[in-house]
């Protein structure tokens, strides 16, 4: 992904319901910003769009300073029984196709 200097991001409304929910921005950034967020989109193994990267970063720094509500953490617990059976994790397949 080649990102042009200096990198300006626009987050394009591409429908009137989407136009509705979203805000259109441009954001000029310093080299130093351009290259790391350049080598990080180069770097993923699934391809990322530039737009999901810049959200994903601001909703993170938003949200570690308390403006936006923090993702809750998946709590697993432990039963206080067990389900009975001792091979699930090795025949979780059966367990889970049965019906």
């Amino acid at each position: 992904m080649t990102i042009p200097l200096p990198m300006a991001v626009s987050i394009k409304c591409t429908s009137w319901w989407y136009a509705s929910f979203m805000k259109r921005a441009t954001i000029t950034l310093p080299d130093d910003l351009e290259q790391a967020l350049e080598r990080f989109v180069d770097e993923q193994d699934i391809p990322v769009q530039l737009t999901a990267v810049v959200q994903a970063a601001v909703r993170e720094y938003l949200g570690e300073r308390g403006y936006l509500p923090s993702a809750s953490k998946l709590r697993i617990r432990p039963a206080e029984r067990g389900s009975g059976k001792d091979d699930v994790s090795a025949s979780h397949d059966r367990y889970l196709s049965s019906t």
